[in-house]
This record gives C-alpha cells, structure tokens and sequence, in this order.
C-alpha cells in the first residue's frame, strides 16, 4: 500500500528559491579574474541566475543540451550551476589541468553545445580553437570592457582568418527578466557531468541528476551541522570544475551559510590574507593547498581570524598536518569520496563518545577517513569477493552504494561493465578496513599497494609516518621492480630545504618500530617537487613510470 502523500520533484533550482527567500542576505564574495572583488546577496544571484537561464534559452540551450565551463570559483561559475539545470541541461564542468588531449576528448564525448571560459583560459581555448567541434560556441566570462580582441577563436589552423566572435557572459544577461517559472521534469533528469582525471585511459563521466545532486546537499548539511548553517562563512577551495566543489555550491545556500571564492589565487598567502579579511570559519581544499596555508600560518604565527574549521579530502592528510591544524585550535573533519560518488562519502568528525580522548587520540581517529554520511553505503570483499567484517582489522576491496552513487558511466559501456559487482555495488578501487564504529580508514589504492615476496606494503602508511618529520615538505612511497621481490618500496622525498635535506638514515630511522624490516623502503630519493594530478594529487603513475628503471642497492638482498 502506498502512502497518501504528494510527490514533488528534486530540483536544484529550488534550492537557490529556498536560499533567496530564507538566507537572502547571505553572501557570494568572488575574488574576480580581473582582479577586484565581487560581493552579491543569495537574493540578487537568485535575479541574475534567472536573467542567465533566459539568455541560454535565447542562444538554443535546450534540455539535455550539454553546457560546458572552464573556470575558476567565483559569482558567475555558480550561477551557470543553477542556470544550467534549471532550464533542464546538463553543467558539465571541465578541469582546466587536464592534458589538451583529454580536455579535447570530454569535450568531443559530452557533446557540448556551448563553453563558458574564465579569462585566465581564454589562451588554452584559443589555441585548441583550431580542433573543437565546428559547432561549439564559446563565452568569455567576463564584462564588455574585460573581453578579448576577436577574432580570438578560430577553427582555423591560420590565425588571421576570422572566427566566431565569442558572446560576452554579462550581455547574455542584459535586458533579460529577472525572473523565471522553472520547469519542471522528473527528479531523475541530468543535471551535472564532471569527467574523472584519467591516469590510464580515457576520461569517464559521472552524470549527476537533480535527485542525486538534491540529496547529497541535504546529506552534507545534515552531516556538518556546525559548518553549514546560517551565519557562517565558507571558503570552497576544491575547486568547482571537480565534482561540484564536494557539493559546497548546493549544500551552503540550503543552510543559509555564505560562500566566499578564492577565484584562481590558491597559493598560502593569498588564501590567508582572503580567510582574515574575510573572516572565513570553515575551508575546504585538498592537503597540497593546506601545506601552502600552514606554512603561511607559521610566517604569521597566528591563524586567519574567525578561522575554526578544515575540510581536508581528496587524498590522505598526514598526521602532522591535522596534528598542526588541531595545535592551531582549528577543527580537522577528514573526509573521503570519490567523483562517482558526487562526491562525498565520509566525514570526519568525533562523535560525542569521542570528544573526550586526548590529544594523540583524536588526531589517529582524525586521520581515518571519517564515517559514512547518511544514504551511503559501504563494504569490503577479500580476493575470493566475499564480505570482510567492520572490525577495524580486515583490509579488502571498498564497495559503495547509495542514492548518490553512479549507476553506470556516462556513454561508455565498457567502463561501466567493470565497476560494478555482482550485486550492483561500485567498485571504488581503494583498498580499505572500517571498524566498529564505522570509520573508515583507506589503506592504499589498489594500484598504489605494493606487493613484496607475495605481502602487501601500504605506501600510505610509510607515507603519513615520514610527513611527520620537520624537514620533509612533501613525499611518496611508489613501487619499483626487483629480481627477487617481485617489487620493492621506493621513498621519494621533497626536502623542506633542498640546501639542508634530511639524511636516508634519519628518515627510515622515524619507520623503526612502526614497521617491520621487510616493509621499510630500500632507499631514498630527494626531487625538487612531486607531480600532481589534475586534481591536486600526487601522481604516482608519473613517479613509477620516471623510476622504472631505478637501480635499488642490493637487489640480491633477502627480504627479513
């Protein structure tokens, strides 16, 4: 028997109505590519979306209809967000560190009928003009006074022959109503694309829908109570051409919180001096941009003001920077997830039971990976594809399923046949244990364990062991062959000074009684820097692939 209740659509653009009406006054601050800084209200982005939802139509923008963007965060890459899906399209977000290549392909797969560009990328766009689809067309985001001399865009390989001149973001919206009647389509409609990084092969979508999208901000909200709720003020630096700024864009306006753009500047300085003038509580980023902040808060000796909380996510923060953070008196909430997982699936936090432990106490549980949110599941198999217990001592395969959790890759078959198990659970490729309190804690990915004399070394852990050490700025742990072993650990290390590295003795000397001897790396190598993915991680692919035929010291040796 069904229940006697109305059945409303989810849709995104009410929750922009919601914010309008509810938190009005909250606001959106941008720090703008042309280099001053925006302030607009929840109220007055709701009037602007609704001009830029009318301006779509005009150019064509049907629904379905693939829009793209290449921006920064900032007031008008928001607002194509509501935008977009509010008149029933698709806001597919391009990460502009991608390759060109693969930046070529998204674009070619997702069929976009329209680009948005920040200013900053209007040179990248210019020069892959010549090899996008005939048919795509191109809008600067910025005003009439800021925008490029065209011809800028042309599809031809000679850059004198003229090109479609670009529409200009700020006069799609003049003269348009500030006012719009959302239409409406079922929840399940497409809302949001956002490609994975790809480091083998080609990219994979992930197709939001207003459902998904919906009810991963209401789990957020309903996961960070004392983040997003009215009166305070958030600063995104996940950036919002990956996967939705981790749901900020959509979860902040539904609290009432205010959201404040650190636009393309994201080195330590600039993002302390943005926090302090702006009072920002809670920020959210990945490690590589807090090890930025934390030097800048050692120059300073003082934190940002109004500063108490750091979301830290997309890969794992070491203990020393949660130690330095918590020290600091700022809250750490380690989250994890995944693009195909829209994208949060944990957060960190204690629970009551937990507010109690000392210091060293909570910053191990703080270095896990946090609990699931609500709608999320999850479970771990062993070789053999059965379940593991939640025991805190069982490592296996991590599975996901849930409300927000693809089903299937966008237009792509083949990569959907292998992600899925048996009963339908993603398989996220992470190698994990969860305990019986429901933290998760992830042991390596998959492809990153390294598998020595038939046992399995987690480059992760060696990782968080030597982020502690006071001279090491950065560091991996990456596979490399050995005759005998199979494969061998290799420690690559970034130097705080490269005039003063730390001695091979004094770092593996911090593993001893952490570690057994056969786990410990079998040298070390000090680099300038490490190579990041396009989305700020440290790309191992790369790090084997220039170490692949490194020579180890005594490769005969025998494995304790």
């Amino acid at each position: 028997m069904d229940g006697l209740m109305m059945n409303r659509p989810l849709r995104i653009a009410d929750i922009l109505t919601y914010a309008a009406q509810n938190h009005g006054r909250a606001e959106v601050v941008s720090v703008r590519c042309e280099g001053d800084v925006h302030r607009q209200t929840y109220a007055e982005t709701e009037r602007r979306v609704a001009q830029l939802a009318h301006g779509l139509r005009e150019q064509g923008i049907m629904p379905g209809d693939r829009v793209a963007t290449l921006a920064w965060n900032g007031y008008r890459h928001l607002e194509l967000y509501y935008a977009i899906s509010g008149i029933g399209a698709v806001c597919h977000t391009i990460n502009p560190r991608l390759s060109a290549e693969q930046m070529l392909y998204i674009l070619g797969h997702a069929q976009d009928r329209l680009l948005f560009v920040d200013l900053t990328f209007v040179p990248l766009i210019a020069k892959l003009a010549p090899q996008l689809p005939d048919d795509l067309r191109i809008c600067v985001m910025t005003d009439r006074a800021h925008m490029p001399e065209a011809p800028i865009f042309s599809h031809h390989e000679d850059p004198t022959e003229a090109g479609d001149p670009p529409l200009c973001y700020e006069e799609l919206l003049t003269g348009q109503p500030d006012t719009i009647d959302w239409p409406e389509f079922p929840e399940e409609t497409a809302a949001g694309l956002c490609y994975t990084s790809g480091t083998t092969g080609n990219p994979k979508g992930a197709l939001y829908s207003h459902r998904s999208t919906v009810l991963h901000a209401l789990s957020i909200s309903l996961a960070l109570p004392d983040v997003l709720r009215p009166g305070r003020r958030i600063m995104p630096v996940v950036p919002l051409f990956h996967v939705n700024a981790w749901g900020l864009p959509y979860s902040a306006p539904l609290a009432g919180a205010s959201l404040v753009f650190p636009g393309p500047a994201l080195d330590g300085e600039s993002l302390f001096d943005l926090m302090d003038r702006e009072k920002v509580y809670s920020a959210w980023g990945v490690p590589t941009v807090w090890m930025g902040l934390l030097a800048r808060i050692q120059e300073m000796g003082r934190i940002p003001e109004g500063f108490g909380d750091v979301v830290v996510g997309g890969s794992a923060a070491p203990a020393s920077m949660i130690a330095a953070f918590e020290d600091a008196g700022v809250n750490v909430c380690h989250a994890w997830g995944m693009t195909e997982m829209s994208p949060v699936g944990t957060q960190g936090n204690l629970p009551d039971h937990m507010q109690t432990l000392d210091r060293d106490a909570r910053i191990e549980v703080k270095s896990q990976q946090g609990r699931r949110l609500f709608g999320v599941e999850m479970k771990i198999l062993d070789e053999e594809g059965h379940r593991l217990p939640h025991d805190g001592e069982a490592s296996g395969a991590l599975h996901v399923r849930g409300n927000t959790v693809v089903s299937a890759y966008f237009d792509n078959e083949a990569a959907s046949e292998g992600a899925f198990d048996a009963e339908g659970w993603f398989a996220t490729g992470d190698m994990a244990r969860i305990d019986p309190d429901g933290f998760l804690t992830i042991t390596d990915r998959a492809k990153d364990m390294i598998k020595s004399g038939g046992e399995w070394i987690s480059s992760l852990d060696l990782e968080n062991a030597i982020m502690g050490h006071p001279q090491v700025a950065n560091c991996a742990v990456i596979a490399v062959p050995h005759p005998k072993w199979d494969e061998r650990p290799l420690l690559v290390v970034v130097p705080t000074d490269p005039a003063t590295p730390p001695t091979p003795g004094d770092l593996l000397a911090r593993l001893n009684g952490k570690f057994a001897s056969w786990q410990l790396p079998d040298d070390v190598v000090f680099v300038e820097e490490l190579p990041l993915t396009a989305t700020g991680k440290v790309s191992k692919l790369h790090l084997r692939r220039r170490f692949a035929d490194y020579e180890l010291p005594g490769k005969s040796g025998a494995q304790a």
